[in-house]
């Protein structure tokens, strides 16, 4: 596929890439279900020297098995030691959304103790060729093109996935900052008339949904989310209703909100208890009235009253929506950085 191409015209059908060689890896095959600990063991392992202060739950990974646009059988692949042992696992996962671009996300590592032997490069490359024959797959079936990425997202330290990602074509597009707030006072934010801050409920589910995709629609990477992809969320256990906050306008309608969850095993890596704010968004109409202030400000307040130790987040540090001042006006302080790279097709 030429650099500078958009897809719409190209044919599917290709065939699934070539398993890789290499010497050291006994065995290459797609996942199955019965792989989510083997593919969960091998990122924990990752977790730990890569970024330390976060853990990929195992749930997260199981998660992906229940998606209707997600064919691990296809769209995976494992690498096996001689003696069993799963040491390497990678995923091409195409977004499901038709209507804007075709997005597809790599994500993948090797065990630690398998590094530096090239077993990365294999799965990348074996990553990136499932990557072009799922938009190629996806263009065949549509109407008119549409552009394509290609996206993987990296930890600042790590300079030899940024390499790999390199030799392939990918560059740095966006970066990222976690940024922390010791728990502390919470700067009063004045509540705009004509509104109520409430906590999440499971019955606005589909409300949040809709609030969510309106007010990302705009942002860097953003694809609507699904129903079955958001359910996932909001139904997980990490997900924290109580925690989370939402506004509403005088019809009812969610207009604002920030949602929390809580990883215990985040707890242990980082030695202090910690909620993670996963979204914070105002719907378009309703942006420039301090509604993002307030949101977050109620639900730092609903952190601190159960006795947890730290909020987190993390923030497109390019943000035209001024979330990095936000942030900062809010106590919260830039640790981690991360980069997205991509490839446009």
């Amino acid at each position: 596929m030429s650099e500078d191409s958009t897809v719409g015209t190209r044919s599917g059908d290709r065939g699934d890439p070539a398993l890789p060689q290499h010497p050291d890896v006994a065995l290459w095959r797609t996942a199955t279900r019965a792989d989510v600990d083997a593919i969960h063991g091998i990122f924990a392992a990752a977790d730990a020297v890569d970024h330390p202060s976060w853990v990929t739950p195992r749930e997260e990974i199981a998660d992906t098995f229940d998606l209707p646009h997600i064919d691990h059988a296809r769209d995976t692949l494992i690498g096996f030691a001689e003696d069993g042992r799963a040491i390497a696992a990678g995923s091409s996962f195409l977004h499901p959304s038709r209507n804007e671009k075709l997005s597809v996300h790599l994500a993948g590592s090797v065990h630690p103790d398998w590094r530096r032997r090239g077993i990365g490069r294999e799965l990348f490359d074996w990553q990136n060729t499932r990557a072009e024959q799922q938009v190629a797959d996806a263009a065949a079936s549509l109407a008119e093109p549409l552009p394509v990425e290609l996206k993987t997202y990296a930890e600042a330290v790590n300079a030899g996935h940024q390499a790999l990602a390199a030799a392939f074509g990918f560059a740095p597009e966006r970066w990222f900052a976690t940024m922390v707030r010791q728990r502390s006072e919470v700067p009063d934010v004045t509540q705009p008339d004509g509104v109520e801050v409430v906590a999440y409920s499971s019955d606005r589910e589909d409300d949040a949904r809709e609030a969510r995709n309106d007010a990302f629609r705009d942002h860097w990477g953003s694809l609507p989310s699904t129903r079955e992809g958001w359910a996932k969320f909001v139904g997980s256990e990490f997900f924290r209703a109580d925690l989370s906050r939402v506004v509403l306008d005088g019809d009812r309608r969610i207009i604002a909100f920030c949602l929390v969850t809580v990883n215990h095993d985040d707890w242990e890596a980082r030695g202090r208890s910690n909620a993670y704010i996963d979204l914070i968004g105002v719907v378009r109409d309703r942006r420039r009235q301090g509604l993002a202030p307030l949101v977050i400000s109620r639900a730092l307040h609903a952190i601190a009253d159960a006795d947890i130790d730290e909020a987190i987040l993390d923030v497109d540090t390019e943000s035209p929506t001024g979330a990095n001042t936000l942030y900062s006006g809010l106590g919260f302080v830039a640790e981690e950085r991360s980069v997205a790279l991509v490839r446009h097709l």
